[in-house]
């Protein structure tokens, strides 16, 4: 049997090994601004950029695409050379996606915190970053499929399959979600408007951690676990029924974001069932996992390593049981919007996504570099403050969710809400937040540790860059291979069908929820009073949008009682038929808006703005000054309205070349108004018409006020 020579690629895994370390630290340490800031906020430093709802993107994208991103590339490129027995196809490819995932990590980072914003949760990105991200994806993909084609191991193991179908997957739900119409380079709106794209995007959000947080992690797990361990992976068998039930059964799921939202209730009953469906394929991944360390829980007892990947692997277990026992309606209807979600989403980014990067960067570095460990004991201070800090995290939260849906449905028994004012509920949890904070802290302490930890081993090693393998040819494997047991065998040798059956699986969930909710118009009623928003109110409401007001305020009154005496009409789904992006929002850090508009005076909001406790004593909320000064580019109106009548927003022919002097119509009346109103108060004000504050002021008292008879203020505007 001939033997070749070939040698692996250790560059460009110690490239992202390190990227994963650097923006680890940094989108943790933004995530614990954020997080101070809900109960300090002048911890913005009265700048915009700083701002919660700047930061909130920042620190999710940070952590779900800088860190997680590349600890995925550093796995996959690590793991993929030694499972293949080939180096990677292409050397100035992988040199591509790693400097082309930094400088978008960096563009995402810019923007983000100038405003630069699509509204729709982890993915903000505006258009031409989401075409770099596709490039770079489809790079990834191709490096790594060209690797797969050119292996010299027959087989494909189960990891490969991982992590076929998370290039697949992603690629098309990043695709899908991110079609949207460009207005100018940094500003767009997606071709979906209110419930589809309120589906679109929580299918694409929910498969986001499903196909990014999870399917590629369990691809890691499958071969860095039986390797730390030195042990074979438990069955075989129960990694195939995992596998391919697992990538059927999540892309289906999404409408469990949308509980008792406008969403059809079959789309929702649908993503419920499903939902609860995964706890058996999630659960079997698990189990795999963690048998697979049976008679070998002494060495689990002394390595730092399987210490973070025993509890990766459970709290992926946790997650992934609590995930569909929140699907289920009756449980939703308490956890929805509250910081019960919260803590759900951490304790699998912190366990499951957090502690096996961890681990396998611990064993890892010392690999490639020829070295051990520089401190064990080290490694070991980082789990258990890492672990202390996902406990003090995460239990407050449990506490803070169920403490917020409580005295939200509280009724006193006159029948009346018990805690009428929402600003009840947000200072209630206030010290649940400070224990959050802290754990945070304690968990970026962690990092710090590892980060200090892993610098050393490096120092004191050498990084083998290029390390020489051999093995013999593929066609010489195949004339030796023993016949096997299962017919999946036969799959695993044929890549091409392989990735084919993949997306067909993954494909077939998401097209059944999607043609009835596009195709079928009484799925989407529509209601004869609502009209486009007038110039003004759509200037405003991309500031809204801008200034991420959806990370705090929902759009979305369900139809429970407590909701309906506090907000007012339950919403209904023809009411967002012009919005591009839908903004229901899925956390509840103040009031939901969209029965707001008419309940305040345009001063009221003025004042609020500029100073939230002057209208709301003792507010958390900041101040947005800025929105005082700065104004809105009014020639650019005319372009947003023609932009939205290519979306199908009925406008009359030719209104673009009216939009402006509409705009400084009413513009004008919200501007004297608030002179007028606030006069006695500032004899000096001056309130300019073009300021970003009128404009979202207009957006804000336009909320909810279609279906009131006579109270539009697209009627009032003559449009």
């Amino acid at each position: 049997m001939a033997v070749e020579s070939f040698k692996y690629d250790n560059t460009i895994v110690r490239n992202f090994a390190i990227a994963t370390s650097v923006w680890g630290a940094v989108g943790m340490l933004v995530g614990l601004l954020a997080a101070l800031q809900l109960f300090l906020p002048e911890l913005n430093f009265g700048i915009g950029h700083t701002t919660f709802s700047r930061i909130r993107p920042v620190h999710t994208n940070g952590v779900i695409f800088a860190f997680v991103g590349n600890g995925i590339f550093m796995g996959v490129y690590y793991s993929l050379q030694r499972l293949c027995k080939a180096r990677m196809y292409s050397d100035l490819l992988s040199k591509i996606n790693f400097w082309g995932w930094q400088l978008i990590i960096v563009a995402a980072v810019l923007t983000l915190t100038s405003g630069y914003t699509t509204g729709k949760e982890y993915a903000e990105l505006e258009w031409p970053i989401d075409i770099a991200i596709a490039v770079v994806w489809v790079i990834f993909g191709w490096n790594m499929i060209g690797t797969i084609m050119q292996r010299r191991e027959r087989h494909m193991y189960v990891a490969i399959w991982f992590y076929i179908a998370t290039f697949v997957t992603v690629a098309v739900l990043h695709i899908v979600n991110s079609i949207e119409l460009p207005v100018s380079f940094l500003k767009s709106y997606p071709v979906y408007a209110g419930v589809q794209d309120a589906l679109v995007q929580w299918w694409y959000g929910h498969n986001a951690v499903a196909f990014f947080l999870t399917t590629p992690y369990l691809g890691l797990m499958y071969y860095f676990l039986p390797k730390a361990a030195d042990r074979p992976i438990f069955s075989y068998r129960l990694s195939i029924v995992h596998f391919w039930s697992l990538i059927f059964i999540y892309i289906w799921a999404g409408p469990h974001h949308l509980l008792y939202s406008s969403l059809p209730d079959w789309a929702q009953s649908l993503g419920m069932v499903f939902s609860l469906m995964l706890i058996a394929p999630s659960w079997g991944g698990m189990l795999n996992g963690l048998l697979t360390l049976r008679g070998a829980w002494d060495k689990v007892r002394d390595e730092p390593v399987l210490k973070f990947m025993v509890v990766a692997v459970t709290a992926y277990g946790m997650a992934t049981f609590e995930g569909p026992m929140l699907s289920i309606k009756s449980v939703n209807a308490i956890s929805h919007f509250t910081d019960w979600t919260i803590a759900h989403v951490h304790v699998g980014a912190l366990g499951w996504n957090g502690f096996l990067t961890f681990g396998i960067l611990y064993w890892l570095i010392p690999k490639i570099y020829q070295t051990k460990l520089f401190s064990k004991k080290m490694a070991e201070y980082h789990f258990w403050i890492g672990f202390l800090g996902i406990l003090l995290y995460a239990v407050p939260m449990y506490f803070a969710g169920v403490t917020q849906s409580l005295m939200w449905k509280q009724f006193t028994a006159d029948g009346v809400l018990q805690y009428g004012n929402f600003l009840e509920t947000v200072l209630q949890i206030v010290p649940m937040y400070i224990i959050r904070a802290v754990g945070g802290a304690l968990y970026l302490v962690g990092v710090v540790m590892m980060a200090i930890n892993l610098a050393k081993t490096i120092k004191q090693g050498s990084l083998v860059r290029d390390e020489e393998a051999s093995a013999p040819a593929l066609v010489d494997v195949a004339a030796h291979e023993e016949k096997h047991p299962y017919r999946h065998r036969w799959l695993e040798r044929k890549p091409v069908q392989f990735t084919i059956l993949t997306l067909i699986a993954i494909l077939i969930g998401g097209i059944i929820e999607f043609v009835p909710t596009f195709l079928v118009k009484s799925n989407i009623p529509t209601i004869a009073s609502v009209r486009p928003y007038t110039p003004l109110e759509l200037e405003g409401r991309d500031i809204y949008v801008a200034e991420g007001c959806y990370n705090c305020h929902s759009q979305m009154v369900r139809p429970f009682r407590s909701e309906t005496e506090r907000y007012g009409e339950y919403s209904k789904a023809g009411e967002f038929v012009y919005d591009h992006p839908f903004q229901w929002g899925s956390k509840r850090t103040g009031p939901d808006l969209h029965r707001l508009g008419g309940k305040y005076p345009d001063a009221w909001h003025y004042n609020h703005m500029i100073d939230p406790t002057s209208t709301s004593y003792g507010s958390l909320m900041p101040p947005y000054p800025w929105l005082v000064t700065d104004k809105i580019d009014v020639e650019g109106v005319p372009g947003k309205i023609r932009a939205m009548q290519t979306l199908g927003v009925p406008y009359p022919q030719g209104y673009d070349t009216l939009a402006i002097a509409d705009l400084n119509t009413q513009a004008d009346s919200i501007a004297q108004g608030i002179v007028t109103a606030l006069r006695s108060q500032d004899p000096e004000i001056d309130v300019d018409k073009h300021s970003k504050i009128v404009a979202l002021i207009a957006y804000l008292q336009r909320l909810g006020t279609d279906i009131k008879a006579n109270t539009s203020s697209a009627t009032r505007a003559g449009m």
